[in-house]
């Protein structure tokens, strides 16, 4: 028989929401574990898992965004892992471009001591996942009210997460249905938009065009979906310009967001560009607008617009 594993796990997918939900999932219910993005690694965060609490409080370290943890943080995380606190959960995430591969040098590190998992929810598998998270809050939903909500608000689980606590403080006890959807989230069918710009600041080109494709096929006004673009581009500004020692939890309110988790996900994409990029990227989009309203076609304008998006490159 093998021995028992630790309980340290590498988790990695496509998804930050997910993988931070799985993660405090493993941890468990009763147990709030110390939170930090890799970038924020400050040394020592492993010592902390094996210095007893003074309240005899269950130990845990959730390391976000893993793939940015500095080179210090490597060798130390190598160090606690040749004898990991065998409970004391240690849950690092992994998020990965479309069709990456889990961290090759956090594989090799978790694999000897713990386990390494995929968390995913394929869009086939989406609607059902909806349908769990609203029985999991209390909140009955029809199948067509999973579908009306993939549809307004496009496939971010984290969106979709969000609008499910909103139905349940709006209509409490009420199952959710199309109708009831209708009636929340009227007049916001632009919010298929945030699925592009996330393809599109997370320099995936072919989900990118792929989102736009289906947008202008749809009949979305090309202005509209232009607009949307330079929205996202002024949070991700402000985003960028809330220093990085900043904890996450204080970065929606210093980019003046509505939501934490849009402050977690803008984070990750502007960690893609340097301010410069950003800069030069609203340049194009007024190029664009100007170009939109003298007549030029749209699906030669905004699939131009995407592919400078996506393929600005820092220099090295």
């Amino acid at each position: 028989m093998s021995p028992r594993k630790a309980p340290v796990h590498l988790l990695w997918g496509e998804d930050a929401f997910l993988l931070r939900e799985a993660a405090l999932q493993l941890v468990g219910s009763g147990v709030r574990p110390r939170e930090i993005e890799g970038a924020e690694w400050q040394g020592g965060e492993t010592a902390d898992l094996a210095t007893p609490s003074l309240f005899g409080d269950a130990r845990a370290l959730l390391v976000t965004d893993c793939r940015s943890l500095p080179e210090p943080a490597m060798n130390e995380l190598a160090a606690y892992l040749a004898s990991p606190v065998p409970d004391a959960p240690l849950v690092l995430c992994a998020t990965v471009p479309e069709r990456g591969k889990a961290p090759a040098a956090l594989v090799k590190l978790i694999q000897p001591v713990g386990e390494v998992h995929e968390v995913k929810v394929a869009r086939k598998d989406l609607p059902g996942w909806v349908l769990a998270r609203a029985k999991a809050k209390g909140m009955d939903a029809a199948p067509d009210g999973a579908a009306a909500l993939i549809a307004t608000l496009g496939e971010d689980p984290a969106a979709l997460d969000q609008a499910i606590d909103q139905l349940a403080s709006a209509f409490p006890g009420q199952r959710i249905t199309r109708d009831l959807v209708a009636a929340q989230f009227r007049g916001l069918g632009e919010q298929h938009i945030w699925d592009l710009c996330d393809r599109a600041f997370g320099r995936d080109l072919a989900g990118s065009m792929r989102s736009l494709r289906t947008l202008l096929e749809g009949g979305d006004d090309p202005l509209m979906i232009l607009g949307g673009i330079a929205s996202r581009l002024r949070d991700l500004l402000r985003v960028k310009a809330v220093p990085e020692r900043v904890p996450l939890a204080d970065v929606a309110k210093s980019a003046g967001l509505r939501f934490d988790w849009q402050a977690r996900r803008y984070r990750e994409q502007v960690r893609r560009f340097t301010m410069d990029e950003l800069v030069g990227l609203h340049g194009r989009i007024v190029e664009a607008d100007r170009a939109l309203k003298s007549g030029a076609s749209d699906d030669v304008v905004l699939p131009l617009l995407v592919t400078a998006i996506v393929g600005e490159r820092a220099p090295v």
